[in-house]
């Protein structure tokens, strides 16, 4: 089916976004690290080099650690969607076990409601602020960027992460699809849970 690489694509948004940022910002920091080092060493030939005198470097990109942070912060909370989208998000269900399989379910949906509730909480301060981040601009030190474009990870997350925690609830409650243990399958592998015909095995 021509939809099914799309659908596969939008069911793991988050993982391939997490991808991009996380090879981004080591990379830069590893960037960092070794320009800090390579002209580091030649501050101190520079002492016996006049020629090195001359022509002073850079120790490292002023920008670079401002924007990796930046980063990091973006893939923080992109994960956490995705987390949810595997049902990794870390949860007390033991007790569970002593009660008829029904208690569960009800428990972890009536816990789940209640995420969503935060969830739009969040949204709707989260989007208060960037508005007036935008009304009263704060701009980032180095790259003189409006922080307001860097807050928008918040509601997007917050949104993203609801769709997904109604995902995992249909899936597990209307397909009948069984959440596997994300310890015990492959991340890139969770398009199989849900199998061409859109009726579970």
């Amino acid at each position: 089916m021509k939809a099914r690489p799309l659908l596969k694509f939008l069911d793991n948004f988050e993982s391939y976004v997490c991808q991009v940022l996380l090879v981004f910002f080591v990379c830069l920091l590893f960037l960092q690290i070794m320009l800090r080092l390579t002209f580091g060493a030649a501050l101190i030939l520079a002492q016996y080099i006049p020629f090195l005198q001359s022509y002073p470097l850079p120790a490292s990109i002023p920008w670079g650690e401002e924007l990796s942070r930046m980063a990091f912060v973006w893939f923080v909370f992109l994960g956490a969607t995705y987390a949810a989208r595997l049902a990794a998000h870390n949860r007390v269900t033991f007790q569970f076990k002593i009660f008829p399989k029904i208690v569960g379910d009800i428990s972890m949906l009536i816990s789940d409601l209640i995420w969503i509730a935060f969830n739009c909480t969040m949204i709707y301060f989260s989007i208060n602020v960037i508005r007036e981040g935008f009304e009263y601009p704060e701009y980032s030190p180095t790259l003189d960027w409006v922080m307001a474009y860097i807050f928008m990870i918040f509601p997007l997350a917050f949104s993203l992460m609801t769709v997904r925690i109604i995902q995992v609830n249909i899936m597990k409650f209307f397909l009948k699809i069984e959440i596997a243990d994300v310890d015990k399958i492959d991340a890139g592998d969770i398009d199989d849970e849900i199998p061409e015909s859109g009726v579970p095995s």
